[in-house]
């Protein structure tokens, strides 16, 4: 679905956030970026959605490369989620989820039913529509911010450390529904997380980057099994919380 080939991003002098990257993320699978912060994971993530362009290399989506010229119609196929939601303070829960529908000029009925079903697979109360997002508990924001992201049933779905800003046990609670939504939509899903704990719990594939560079990729046993290096057995042995799984 997804394939970096060569991609380096340089940002002013100094070290670049991506060095030749080489890397395919797999269709209708949910694929993981981890690492430390400042490891070039969400770099990675804003080059596929097109808002940042490689300074070298190519990056393709569904066979075609990410360019200027095509990103309108890339940004229609992909749903984009972000930590703190994104919503526009001054649009209500329902004003922000059908905004770009109601760009496109999609018919009413289509988009009412199209909200019914999102209200329902992310549990979302319906009287809380109306509402603005300050409002809004952070879980609750996060889910209208994933139903506005979904709501052109896209082919792709980004989410950059969607679940970071909340407290333990909303974060919990979210990312089993998390679990849950991603297998009734059998999409391709890239998400970023620094919690390897989250990644195990919700990704297919994992991949783990340090200082610009893909450390390791597979699944939670590989790295924790069969560690490509002393970066990736230094990371997993730092995550405590992973003792259970």
């Amino acid at each position: 679905m997804i394939k970096f080939r060569g991609v380096t991003k340089q940002f002013g002098d100094g070290a670049p956030a991506l060095a030749n990257i080489d890397l395919e993320i797999p269709a209708q699978r949910t694929s993981v970026l981890i690492g430390p912060s400042g490891c070039g994971k969400s770099t990675l993530l804003r080059l596929i959605i097109g808002l940042l362009e490689p300074t070298s290399g190519v990056v393709e989506v569904a066979g075609h490369r990410v360019s200027h010229a095509g990103i309108l119609e890339l940004r229609r196929r992909a749903g984009y989620v972000i930590q703190d939601g994104g919503l526009f303070p001054h649009l209500t829960a329902r004003e922000n989820i059908i905004l770009m529908a109601q760009h496109l000029r999609l018919p009413i009925n289509q988009i009412n039913t199209r909200l019914t079903e999102l209200c329902g697979l992310t549990r979302f109360a319906s009287q809380n529509l109306d509402r603005y997002p300050v409002e809004l508990s952070g879980g609750q924001r996060q889910r209208v911010s994933l139903m506005r992201a979904l709501m052109l049933k896209p082919e792709l779905l980004l989410l950059d450390e969607p679940l970071g800003a909340l407290d333990p046990l909303v974060r919990a609670r979210l990312q089993q529904d998390l679990k849950e939504i991603f297998a009734q939509l059998a999409q391709t899903i890239v998400l970023v997380t620094h919690d390897l704990a989250e990644a195990a719990f919700l990704g297919d594939v994992l991949v783990l980057m340090n200082e610009g560079h893909i450390a390791q990729e597979g699944r939670l046993e590989d790295l924790r099994e069969r560690p490509a290096s002393p970066f990736v057995s230094e990371f997993m042995n730092a995550q405590r919380g992973l003792a259970g799984l």
